[in-house]
């Protein structure tokens, strides 16, 4: 989820800022083969926001739907396993969890509507019986630690009702952890890094078997999470800082440590975390988006209504199209790049799908673009093996040693 409360990510246009129109890679019969042939899988889509506030459903056929997640896009894209996000905007203070609890209710909703082509996931074994059965493997990830309230029982609770990764920090630093979102903030209580408290939720995390995922947070955060998790790590939405100087994104010397760690940074497609062109232009407009976005929620608040994810997806998309989307290369870049610093085992696919309000580079509308991934890569002269560790295979591998690390941890308690 690339939104900032009460800031949001909204692009206008530099001076000078030109983007191809031509760059989009055309899928060949080699390519749809080594893609058909991969577990794809996906570790961030906020589409449960469109579940729980617009009522859609994930089995809509409907033409006119803009959003990038359904069920007919993800067969297009032979998209095996979607994580969906758990978000919790910090404006439910006081009603983080039962926010969170609603947004799995509702990853369940669509489930029990579309058994036949969607199942709950929970392990790797559930996502590979679920390619077996040609049905979407559903998993979820808590995006933003203060969602479990400052309170251990709680990140059972989530873990109990299916969460498998979470997200130590949103955009807000809270009470255990710093985010990159806030960091510079004079205004907020910072707490260099990960609190005691904030280290004993990733040892619980550890024991349960629920990744811990690095995005958002703040570098110190990250290098505190490193030293004190016993299973590999994931950055379940974050690209390259040496490419886009963006505090979400993950300096070369992060992407070395998540390989010590043995874990994988799946890129996220967001506009602004894969282009410094469109990062900067979003830069030098920055206060004058904020203004906008403050005076619709003052707006919104006399009117005595609340302020939406449906609200802000529309306003968002509007000022995003303000703005040239740059080329696709630039989201293979980042994956080329994390390829080469940490190595072709680290480097995944962790969309941000229905989070970026349309903000994402050409040739990239929705699940069912996947397959140009696999074709750029194929140029760039990575094998067929390659491209299914990037496809998924890395984030597979993780997420099985993150269950043997939580077998071993459990069974060492009980002795």
């Amino acid at each position: 989820m690339t939104r900032f409360f009460p800031f949001c990510l909204m692009i206008w246009l530099a001076p000078g800022l030109l983007f191809s129109q031509n760059s989009t890679p055309e899928v060949s019969a080699r390519a749809r083969q080594i893609h058909d042939s991969a577990i794809v899988v996906d570790t961030h889509a906020d589409t449960p926001q469109r579940f729980l506030d617009e009522g859609f459903d994930i089995g809509s056929t409907d033409p006119k739907d803009i959003g990038h997640i359904s069920l007919d896009k993800v067969r297009d894209g032979n998209l095996n396993a979607e994580f969906f996000s758990i978000w919790v905007e910090p404006s439910f203070k006081g009603q983080y969890a039962k926010r969170a609890f609603d947004l799995i209710d509702s990853v369940y909703e669509q489930q029990s509507r579309h058994s036949d082509r969607m199942m709950m996931a929970f392990s790797v074994e559930d996502i590979e019986r679920a390619r077996q059965q040609h049905r979407l493997a559903a998993l979820m990830g808590i995006e933003g630690g203060h969602a479990i309230e400052n309170d251990l029982r709680l990140l059972r609770d989530f873990y109990r009702l299916g969460v498998r990764y979470m997200t130590l920090t949103w955009s807000n630093t809270n009470e255990w952890g710093d985010s990159s979102g806030d960091i510079d903030d004079p205004k907020v209580d910072h707490h260099n890094g990960l609190t005691d408290f904030g280290k004993q939720v990733v040892v619980e995390m550890n024991r349960l078997g629920m990744m811990v995922d690095i995005s958002h947070v703040a570098d110190k955060t990250f290098y505190d999470a490193i030293a004190v998790t016993q299973a590999p790590v994931i950055a379940s939405h974050s690209s390259a800082r040496a490419l886009t100087n963006a505090p979400r994104n993950m300096t070369d010397d992060m992407l070395r440590a998540v390989t010590k760690n043995g874990g994988v940074v799946q890129v996220n497609f967001y506009n602004g975390f894969i282009d410094e062109d469109y990062r900067k232009a979003s830069t030098a407009m920055r206060k004058d988006a904020d203004a906008a976005v403050e005076k619709f929620v003052e707006e919104r608040k006399a009117q005595g209504k609340p302020v939406s994810y449906a609200d802000y997806d529309k306003i968002q998309r509007e000022w995003a199209a303000k703005v040239p989307r740059p080329p696709f290369k630039s989201l293979i870049d980042h994956i080329d790049h994390i390829a080469k610093v940490a190595g072709v085992d680290h480097v995944g696919l962790g969309s941000d799908f229905d989070g970026i309000s349309g903000a994402s580079p050409l040739g990239m509308d929705s699940a069912a673009d996947l397959p140009r991934i696999t074709q750029a890569l194929l140029d760039r002269g990575y094998s067929a093996a390659d491209i299914h560790k990037i496809l998924g295979g890395n984030v597979l591998r993780v997420f099985a040693e993150v269950e043997r690390v939580s077998h071993q941890m459990q069974a060492e308690t009980h002795r």
